[in-house]
């Protein structure tokens, strides 16, 4: 019977990833499940990842627990092979199996009623000693303690590294979005037709920071200790807002990418990052930032630079406003632009000029098509 056992283990996570925590079971004791079928999902810093049965059978029992850490060859399940054909003989074991797990849920119920009186009795006296001026908690019953999901935990301990490491500084302009907006009016329908994508407004802005990061190759650097490291290439990371938090997947060698390649690459790693499917591999490095607030209609902002980046571009929302053209007041479609930076490398001149040509570009993209 031991021969028709196998065990269902955590996959190998990526080169930086040593652990994760097992977020939730997706079968129960007694379920059946083909080879390859995920069972568990585990959270790590950056993705998640699925735990799968090594074979076809039925799961006999789970090792681990949700909330466990756990490591690349942890046992997560048992599952019995044997047991695959008759469903029959699987049934009263899932009906005990299932009897016996109800029983923590009551264990530990005591426990939160044991501690809710002591909660309670506290309370009279602190609001005793409390001045009435001074506002009351709300009752501990109506909160919810729950622990942070290690993709949480791994966004708010690099956006500290990020705010204690750098020399932050933010630049603004505005862009008139007229000439791009028609562009893509004149051209949408043979665009799709040729390439079978969206012309979207992503890939003008990411030829635009392209254009201006090989102008300025200081904003596409980086500070490593006492050393400036050059980047001859440039990874463009593009901030894409999830149900889970904020990834930032990477579309690479943007500079030998033409329009259609950017809106391919985007798509791809947008529609991966929706379904949770991108690699350890997809979020590594990267050398400048684009950010895109404006899809959630924010007018302005300072966005945080990504380490180990030394700059972030952020777009915001395109709106209506009164703009002086030629000396005539024009109703334009206006965004306003933020490029945050690390002062500690690059000077307001590069950082203000890089912006100026982000600008120049997107008012005009036939500056792109003559280099000028």
């Amino acid at each position: 019977a031991l021969r028709d056992l196998v065990e269902a283990v955590v996959p190998f996570m990526g080169e930086s990833v040593t652990d994760g925590t097992l977020a939730n079971f997706l079968k129960k004791p007694g379920d059946r499940v083909e080879a390859d079928e995920a069972i568990a999902q585990i959270e790590t810093d950056k993705v998640t990842i699925d735990v799968s049965s090594p074979e076809a059978g039925v799961i006999e029992k789970f090792i681990a627990s949700e909330g466990d850490t756990v490591t690349p060859g942890t046992k997560v399940a048992v599952i019995s092979k044997s047991a695959a054909p008759s469903e029959a003989h699987v049934a009263p074991s899932e009906e005990t199996s299932q009897k016996e797990t109800p029983p923590p849920p009551p264990a530990e119920k005591p426990k939160v009623e044991a501690k809710s009186p002591k909660v309670e009795s506290v309370k009279p006296q602190a609001s005793k000693l409390a001045s009435p001026s001074e506002p009351q908690l709300p009752p501990k019953e109506r909160e919810r303690r729950v622990s942070m999901p290690r993709l949480r935990k791994r966004i708010a301990n690099r956006l500290k590294d990020s705010q204690n490491t750098f020399a932050l500084l933010t630049t603004f302009n505005e862009v008139d979005m007229t000439n791009l907006m028609k562009l893509r009016t004149d051209y949408k329908d043979e665009f799709v037709k040729k390439h079978g994508v969206k012309l979207g407004l992503m890939s003008c802005f990411v030829k635009a920071a392209v254009s201006a990061l090989q102008n300025q190759p200081i904003v596409n650097a980086v500070i490593d200790g006492d050393d400036i490291i050059y980047r001859d290439y440039i990874d463009v990371s593009v901030a894409v807002g999830t149900s889970k938090g904020l990834v930032v997947p990477v579309i690479r060698d943007t500079e030998g990418m033409n329009f259609a390649d950017i809106e391919k690459g985007i798509n791809s790693l947008a529609k991966k990052a929706t379904e949770g499917a991108l690699s350890i591999d997809e979020m590594a490095g990267g050398t400048f930032t684009i950010s895109n607030g404006g899809v959630y209609g924010s007018l302005i902002s300072t966005p945080i630079i990504n380490p180990p980046q030394s700059a972030i571009l952020g777009m915001h929302s395109i709106v209506q406003r009164p703009v002086v053209v030629d000396g005539s007041i024009l109703a334009r479609p206006m965004m306003y632009l933020a490029l945050t930076y690390d002062h500690r490398l690059i000077d307001g001149r590069e950082a203000v000029l890089f912006l100026r040509r982000i600008k120049d570009v997107v008012e005009d993209p036939r500056r792109l098509l003559l280099d000028i």
